[in-house]
């Protein structure tokens, strides 16, 4: 019962509340114990509609029974996304994504357990912010095509999911030039994955993520920096996974405008 009250009010706050600013949050790092997440990022604006954002990221996780969060490669990925202000409220984007994960057996330390999966991404958002004095309120629905393959491009069993992703983002600006920002958020996702022999499977509910961010935007200064803490649950019941994520990004805005 606890984890359907707290799984209705992910739901809830994702109906009602992403991304405000240029924040690469942390992906999915998979069941561990604490992982880490940095990025380094380009925010350029193309015209006074559309924007770009291209990033690179690096993960690391720690082993199951360890606790640094910097232990081993978990995932590099490669991201461009491009948005469209409709208008003061609404907003969509489209984007595509390269990642490479490792994955581990039972004990992360043995290298010969270790394999890789490469992931290919498409996917959309369309998104709804509100302004309520220093606070910002947006929420998100991003829809999601991954194809998965091998090390050598090789397919894999489930090669093709589906995922669905609802989110919600409260900004609260520290300072009336909105240099100093705390962002706190909640994510529910949802997917369906097809198996090369079985078909597809039934829509379920995968995990929630909870973060917390806190934003320095100087405005003389044509970099965004971001620090956070993001605590993802994998699984439903009592087989729950709990892994702690601290995170760090780099925004550099507009390098290419004369």
């Amino acid at each position: 019962m606890m984890r359907m009250k707290f799984l209705l009010l992910t739901v809830f706050l994702s109906v009602f509340c992403n991304r405000l600013t240029a924040q690469i949050s942390s992906p999915g790092l998979g069941e561990t114990n604490n992982a880490s997440w940095s990025a380094i990022g380009i925010k350029q604006q193309l015209d006074e509609k559309n924007t770009s954002v291209s990033y690179v990221g690096f993960g690391r996780i720690s082993g199951m029974d360890e606790s640094n969060p910097f232990g081993y490669p978990a995932l590099f990925v490669l991201n461009e996304e491009v948005s469209h202000k409709i208008n003061n409220h609404w907003k969509y984007s489209g984007a595509i994504s390269y990642r490479r994960a490792h994955e581990y057996g039972e004990d992360v330390a043995e290298p010969e357990q270790e394999m890789i999966e490469q992931e290919f991404r498409l996917y959309g958002r369309v998104k709804y912010t509100t302004t309520l004095g220093r606070f910002k309120w947006t929420s998100t629905a991003r829809q999601e095509a991954r194809k998965f393959y091998t090390e050598d491009f090789t397919r894999v069993p489930d090669d093709l999911q589906l995922r669905t992703r609802l989110k919600s983002q409260l900004y609260y600006s520290l300072d009336h030039d909105r240099e100093n920002i705390v962002t706190a958020s909640a994510e529910a996702l949802f997917s369906i994955s097809k198996d090369r022999s079985e078909g597809w499977d039934n829509l379920n509910y995968k995990e929630a993520r909870f973060c917390l961010y806190y934003t320095y935007d100087p405005d003389d200064f044509p970099m965004i920096f971001d620090v956070g803490y993001m605590n993802d649950l994998i699984g439903t019941g009592n087989n729950v996974s709990d892994v702690s994520y601290i995170a760090f990004d780099i925004i550099i805005e507009n390098p290419f405008s004369s």
